[in-house]
């Protein structure tokens, strides 16, 4: 039997669909298009997925970065041909350096339309170059292919969510006319849909032996770094009491509940004679690098011997101080080490640390109380110790959690610390809470929250339990931190750097249809964020200011460390 052409895109489409389904697919993300018509159906018509539809592509692509973020499973991302695949370059490139796994499909026309001026017409053969971890483009689909669609459809699924898992690039060219009927779908292969499913993460691969590897850790004076990517803090805590070494903890670590965490590192190796006390001749460096710029410092200048253990088989060395890499999930690793080291046991290492982060952690509190009006500090502080997901801009956000976020909690944090833009923080922040189904809050600075204004379109319609916190400082605050601050006249740093923008961000807000507030202080916006019909919580704050209370924090830290022992 003969079939038309638009009924085998249809079907084409759906068995597509089918197998993703049958392998884990849970959720799509589709921007509104012509030419992604037979797609955008097939996934409409799965009663097994949430279909999202959102109206920019920019947002939508983080939306799907959000997804598999929370989830660790790829999230369909799919578009009409034309430059509204290239709205979702940014957040392939994040997927790519965080390994984040994601089925981007983009529409095109067939060939007899490209080359000749056609409307939304472009090239997008291998659009988005080497940073997907495979490209495809199947071609207009045709009946009597159909019994490799099925193989299609798992052979991208593994590539995005095997050993390395990242983004995968689909382009789907379709002819008009683009509706047509589903047929029978080819019968599935159930050995085939094992194979496809992602992988548990047991692996892993070293140069040294294992024995080799705990031999050159098992020393006193260690520390573990402790960053985002770690799948089992239980594991983290076996080895560690193992040790008894320091768990230098970013919050992204969920780490910072261990009796060994210490979550004020920052702060501690700024104080010199500290830093130099507690040199460490080895380091163990579990999943991403922490933001600390200080930290990265003192580990360079150490000289020790580091391990690290990540979980993507690339190479993350910026600084040039990694001496070994284990590829592989941190649990497995930590499992395999705790019965085999000794460390510091019996020895005085991890209680000098613990006294340390108390006494820091003392004196943060103190200077933060002191100061009752709201700060970007305060605001992190509050928001580490949520009963909730926690998404966080890059820029200062991230920093503010990871340097004065609230210690002893197990809050999830998430952030794009793949690339470290600033772009797509309130959609992925959107796709998070979607993929986890979770209580999420955003934090965000100002520029951040005006760059990603089109995701508030249609949000208050999602009915998600999201808030976002935006600490307006009426400017790019981070770069207050920065030599040209001091560098540069006043005029030409806020025409450069400050970039002041004016906009009412709770107007902006209420213009989506999101209830929005200011608050001044520490109850208003604990009140705030347990109300579910405010969407957006604004706190006014100074970049002046805000300098200034970093480094009376960092001063606070360095006078408790040089205060003497009390005893006890």
């Amino acid at each position: 039997m003969t079939r038309s052409e638009p009924d085998v895109q249809a079907t084409f489409c759906a068995t597509l669909v089918d197998q993703w389904v049958r392998l884990g697919l849970r959720h799509a993300v589709v921007a509104p298009g012509s030419r992604s018509t037979p797609m955008a159906l097939a996934l409409a018509g799965c009663e097994s997925l949430s279909v999202h539809v959102v109206h920019d592509e920019r947002s939508a692509a983080f939306i799907a970065l959000g997804i598999g973020l929370s989830t660790g499973v790829p999230a369909a991302l799919l578009c009409t041909s034309g430059t509204a695949t290239t709205h979702f370059h940014a957040a392939v490139v994040e997927a790519d350096l965080s390994g984040v796994p994601m089925l981007v499909l983009t529409a095109d026309r067939p060939p007899e339309l490209q080359g000749i001026g056609a409307p939304q017409t472009i090239d997008q053969i291998e659009l988005y170059g080497g940073v997907v971890r495979r490209f495809a483009d199947p071609g207009v689909p045709v009946a009597e292919q159909a019994s490799q669609w099925r193989d299609l459809a798992a052979d991208w699924w593994r590539s995005a969510v095997g050993s390395d898992p990242g983004p995968v690039h689909v382009n789907l060219p379709f002819r008009e006319p683009l509706v047509g009927v589903t047929y029978e779908l080819p019968e599935p292969d159930t050995d085939g849909d094992a194979a496809g499913a992602a992988d548990e993460g047991s692996w892993f691969m070293m140069r040294p032996t294992i024995d080799e590897l705990a031999a050159m850790l098992d020393q006193q004076r260690g520390v573990f770094v402790a960053g985002g990517g770690i799948d089992d803090p239980g594991a983290v805590e076996a080895l560690a009491a193992a040790l008894q070494w320091p768990v230098l903890a970013d919050p992204r670590s969920r780490c910072r509940h261990l009796p060994q965490a210490v979550s004020s590192f920052d702060s501690l190796v700024r104080h010199a004679e500290f830093a130099a006390a507690h040199t460490p001749r080895v380091v163990l460096h579990l999943g991403e690098a922490p933001a600390s710029k200080v930290l990265g410092q003192w580990l360079q200048a150490s000289g020790a011997v580091h391990v690290q253990v990540h979980a993507q088989e690339r190479i993350i060395d910026p600084l040039g101080i990694v001496t070994e890499r284990v590829y592989g999930q941190p649990s497995t690793v930590c499992g395999e080490l705790a019965p085999l080291v000794k460390g510091a046991t019996g020895t005085p290492w991890l209680a000098r640390w613990q006294h340390a982060e108390r006494r820091a952690q003392a004196a943060i509190a103190a200077t933060l109380a002191g100061r009752p009006e709201l700060s970007d500090p305060a605001v992190a502080r509050v928001l580490s110790a949520l009963d909730a997901r926690l998404f966080a801009s890059s820029s200062m956000p991230v920093r503010d959690l990871e340097w004065f976020g609230a210690p002893g909690v197990s809050t999830v944090v998430h952030s794009n610390r793949g690339a470290n833009g600033i772009d797509g923080v309130i959609a992925t922040g959107i796709g998070v809470a979607i993929g986890s189904g979770d209580r999420t809050v955003v934090a965000i600075g100002d520029v951040a929250f005006c760059h990603d204004q089109s995701s508030l379109t249609a949000l208050a319609a999602r009915r998600l339990s999201l808030t976002i916190v935006v600490t307006d400082n009426d400017g790019g605050g981070i770069f207050s931190f920065l030599p040209q601050a001091t560098a540069l006249s006043g005029e030409r740093f806020e025409q450069l750097f400050g970039t002041p923008h004016g906009t009412d961000l709770v107007a902006l807000a209420a213009a989506h249809g999101l209830g929005a507030c200011t608050v001044v202080d520490e109850a208003a916006l604990r009140e705030a964020l347990a109300d579910p019909s405010i969407g957006v919580v604004r706190v006014a704050t100074d970049r002046a200011a805000n300098v200034e209370l970093h480094a009376a924090l960092h001063a606070a830290v360095a006078r408790a460390l040089d205060a003497p022992a009390t005893g006890g």
